[in-house]
């Protein structure tokens, strides 16, 4: 799925990396836990989370994820989106909350994915 249908699905704000919108996610992601994050992850995965801090830019940067989704209308701080930026990381944000995000994005043919077996 191209991230610009992701947006369009969760009527999400894209908030930097808007040149990026034609990249493909398999599988999606939501977690609040980023040792979650770090413990499922595979290629070409889209992240949605609630958490606001600067540790989720640096596990999506870690774990080589492109595109990050906040939810329930959170918004990054400057310092997230400038970092995002510099690592070529897009990021959404979506009125919408975790559970909602995900179902819609399964809805439409999204998957979990397989997990990284520990």
């Amino acid at each position: 799925m191209e991230l610009k249908e992701v947006a369009q699905i969760l009527d999400a704000q894209v908030l930097c990396g808007q040149d990026k919108l034609d990249l493909q996610v398999t599988s999606a992601c939501g977690s609040d836990l980023m040792s979650d994050v770090m413990a499922f992850v595979k290629d070409q995965v889209l992240l949605l989370t609630g958490l606001m801090n600067i540790q989720v830019i640096r596990t999506a940067n870690l774990m080589d994820i492109q595109v990050v989704c906040f939810v329930r209308g959170k918004s990054p701080s400057q310092e997230m989106i400038d970092m995002a930026e510099e690592l070529g990381i897009v990021l959404m944000s979506t009125k919408l909350p975790l559970f909602l995000s995900c179902g819609k994005l399964y809805n439409a043919g999204l998957t979990g994915g397989g997990t990284r077996k520990i």
